[in-house]
């Protein structure tokens, strides 16, 4: 991961492009940190988006297969910590999704102000596969903007969604063609150029106050069992040694 500066607008940069920009403990960290760091800087917006024509597909569940439930749980706690911290950068933010946004990834881009997401790319939380148990913050991204119904489907099942689908059903800003991916955000962040920063700001932190009595009550609670223990150590070594389409994403 690492943060590169395009005049007043930081980008950060997911990943080496292999394994999906899946992201193991220390990733997380790091992007928590780069996001406070960014909080005090002077920069009129961030870009959050992955190397290798993919978003991140969530957490690098190598380091899970051996990992006790107390470990596991500590990890998913410093998601958490790093998501809040992306939430509470005070400019503008958007992430570019291309590829696949998945798991913690999904909930990555989510964190994000807006989301602009390439027609081919899919994103979703397929984590009752691996025993996950699912946190309320994580929920509450989601059904905050598709409601519970809606994310309770997309949980039972799996589903990883394309991103018109995801667009229709609210989940997304915004979806555009894979070719115009780049320009559309180029397009926005020269629009956000010629505004006001200080009313973009203002805009940002009175949508997130008006939010705060629905979103906050989840992100304060502690983090409870991140998994199944009956099921998530075998679920998860199937998951890594499968034979059929190795390289996919979860």
């Amino acid at each position: 991961m690492s943060v590169e500066y395009s005049g007043q607008v930081a980008t950060i940069m997911l990943g080496s492009g292999e394994r999906f920009n899946a992201m193991g403990a220390a990733e997380w960290r790091s992007l928590g940190e780069a996001a406070q760091s960014l909080a005090a800087q002077e920069v009129r917006a961030v870009v959050i988006r992955g190397r290798g024509g993919t978003f991140c597909s969530g957490s690098d569940l190598r380091e899970w297969e051996h990992s006790a439930a107390g470990d596991v749980q500590e990890i998913f706690a410093t998601i958490e910590w790093a998501l809040q911290a992306v939430e509470a950068l005070p400019m503008p933010t958007v992430a570019l999704v291309e590829g696949a946004a998945t798991g913690a990834g999904c909930q990555l881009a989510l964190a994000c102000d807006l989301q602009l997401m390439a027609e081919s790319a899919r994103i979703g939380m397929p984590i009752a596969r691996l025993g996950i148990l699912v946190p309320p913050s994580f929920a509450n991204r989601i059904s905050l903007r598709i409601g519970p119904s809606r994310t309770k489907d997309l949980f039972y099942r799996g589903t990883l969604l394309r991103a018109p689908e995801a667009h229709a059903m609210g989940l997304v800003s915004s979806c555009v063609a894979d070719h115009e991916a780049e320009p559309e955000l180029a397009e926005l962040l020269a629009l956000w150029e010629r505004l006001s920063a200080a009313s973009l700001r203002a805009a940002k932190a009175a949508v997130d106050t008006g939010l705060g009595p629905l979103s906050q009550p989840a992100r304060d609670l502690p983090v409870g069992p991140a998994t199944d223990a009956a099921e998530f150590g075998w679920r998860v070594g199937a998951f890594l040694h499968r034979k059929s389409h190795p390289a996919q994403p979860l």
